[in-house]
């Protein structure tokens, strides 16, 4: 019985025992291993995903969209625990039109995770889902599409893999095309299965900008531009069109054209907005500046007359006319009419450097337009106290400056509208709100505006150095440029820059237009490469306008 009594003792010893150690273990995993295992729960059971915000979207100046975002999905793989990889990557190469032996690689990575695609789009990742492909899954994502294909693209930019402005306005505009991304708990049962999604915080999307670029001009404008570059088969060349009422920008196009969707094969150069970063010596487009200042300065008039020998020596440099002649008269416009070397020289010699010098600054060059595009170059212009003694035998004919395209049609249309010089106009709103532009300021008087402008009509006149082009109805007013190209420390014989900047109609301008094309071949002269091109641009742009013939 003792033995009996014994056993029953031992039994409810251990039994007691066993209930001490299962009540400890309760509190220490409750009281002290509570919280954590709480969370290791919850990790278990919960997933945060990130969820994109979209950048906003690019527009023209009709508010049709350019560039925009739209959701789309990353696939990827979990390698360990991808099943017949070799199946399963024929299957996803099919889907997503991939090569399967790079797909095979994702999937047999030596890693926990691998790509297989970015970017994909949503019916795509759909068809994938379905597939129910044991490690694979998908993560949200973004992509932009470019609706009106690549027009403008150099000007609008391109993104990188994460969603990052890389170039262009993209780029430049980072701060306000950028969404921020907003986070999302999916909640799960045991099994696993999704059963509750909460949000943990917002995403929001980036704002809208709205271009000042019209796409029917920027499409003929690009049109134009690649007959050109067919032709002469330069080095690159751009265009821009513009209102020089309102500074507005209608056209910016470049050659050669670029894809912002794929830029595996494209160079610097081929990303580069010419317009803004292109930088040159403008040749005898800059004559209409030193004919203005010396208007201006009431040292000449439209009908002075100045009798040219064939040369002019100033210090150790002799300037000779581009077309051998004789010595001849010509009055101011004729100079500018025949894009004369000597005579530019010589009304340039009569403002003198000092006051040379104050001209040049005063129309804006040597400092970026404050034109809202990013990285914009500003040229290269001499000080005063830079000035050697031939550099007034350079300046006057627009050698030994160099500038850019936009700072041309900035000054040029301050020569359009009158006399003001503006900053030019590309964004026109932000977010529906539209952006201030300070106001202009006066550079030359509108009388001496208007006398220029009527000199420039002689440019297309007869005998003028771009008399082959006109269009039917408008009187047209604009200047020829051809310019060596400078390179280690001389100008080469080859190479050079043809450019026309010009306007319609001459006695109120409602159109302004540049072409500028570096290092064509075959033929040189901005009379015959360029000038064309902006008769082809003005034909279209006028009418289209709404510019009544005069």
């Amino acid at each position: 019985m003792k033995t009996i009594e014994r056993r029953i003792g031992l039994l409810f010893a251990g039994f007691l025992l066993c209930f001490l150690i299962i009540a400890l273990r309760a509190v220490w995993l409750q009281g002290v291993q509570g919280a954590q295992l709480a969370s290791e729960a919850a990790y278990q059971q919960t997933e945060v995903v990130e969820v994109p915000g979209l950048r906003g979207s690019m527009l023209d100046r009709f508010g049709s969209p350019l560039a925009v975002s739209e959701d789309a999905r990353t696939i990827f793989a979990t390698p360990y625990q991808v099943k017949n990889p070799r199946q399963t990557a024929e299957k996803l190469a099919t889907i997503l039109d991939l090569d399967s032996a790079d797909v095979f690689d994702s999937l047999t990575e030596d890693s926990g995770f691998s790509y297989v695609a970015q970017k994909v789009e949503m019916p795509v990742a759909a068809r994938v889902a379905r597939l129910e492909l044991p490690g694979i899954g998908e993560l949200p994502d973004s992509r932009r599409t470019y609706p009106q294909g690549e027009l403008a693209a150099q000007v609008i930019g391109a993104v990188g893999s994460e969603n990052q402005g890389l170039t262009g306005l993209e780029s430049g505009e980072e701060s306000v095309l950028k969404g921020t991304d907003g986070e999302r708990r999916v909640v799960k049962d045991a099994l696993g299965e999704p059963i509750r999604l909460e949000t943990v915080t917002e995403a929001s999307d980036g704002d809208d900008i709205r271009l000042t670029l019209d796409p029917a001009i920027q499409q003929r404008t690009e049109r134009v531009l690649a007959g050109v570059g067919e032709t002469y088969a330069p080095q690159g060349a751009t265009a821009i069109v513009m209102d020089p009422q309102d500074s507005e920008i209608l056209a910016m196009a470049n050659w050669p054209p670029t894809d912002p969707t794929d830029l595996s094969s494209a160079s610097p150069e081929d990303l580069m907005n010419r317009a803004t970063g292109f930088t040159y010596e403008p040749g005898s487009t800059f004559k209409a500046f030193t004919v203005s200042a010396a208007l201006e300065d009431k040292l000449v008039s439209p009908e002075t007359a100045f009798t040219l020998a064939p040369s002019i020596q100033v210090a150790d440099r002799v300037i000779e006319e581009s077309h051998a002649r004789g010595t001849e008269t010509l009055t101011v416009g004729e100079i500018l009419a025949h894009s004369s070397n000597v005579g530019a020289v010589t009304i340039g010699l009569m403002l003198g450097s000092e006051r040379f010098s104050r001209w040049i600054n005063r129309f804006g060059f040597g400092r970026p337009t404050g034109v809202r595009f990013p990285a914009e170059e500003q040229g290269l212009v001499p000080e005063l106290d830079e000035y050697s003694g031939s550099t007034m035998g350079n300046l006057p004919l627009g050698q030994g400056l160099s500038v850019t395209p936009m700072q041309m049609m900035a000054g040029y249309a301050a020569i359009a509208n009158g006399g003001e010089l503006r900053r030019p106009r590309l964004i026109k709103s932000i977010d529906g709100e539209p952006v201030p532009e300070p106001a202009g300021r006066r550079v030359i008087d509108a009388d001496v505006a208007s006398e220029v402008r009527t000199m420039l009509t002689g440019v297309l006149g007869p005998g003028g150095t771009a008399s082959e082009v006109s269009v039917p109805g408008y009187t047209l007013a604009g200047k020829t440029g051809t310019a060596e190209v400078a390179e280690n420390g001389a100008y080469s014989e080859t190479k050079f820059v043809a450019s026309f900047i010009g306007f319609a109609p001459a006695d109120d301008p409602r159109l302004l237009v540049a072409v500028i094309v570096d290092q064509p071949q075959g033929d040189i002269y901005g009379g015959a490469v360029a000038a064309p091109a902006f008769g082809e641009i003005a034909a279209f742009a006028l009418p289209y306008l709404g510019v009544p013939p005069q």
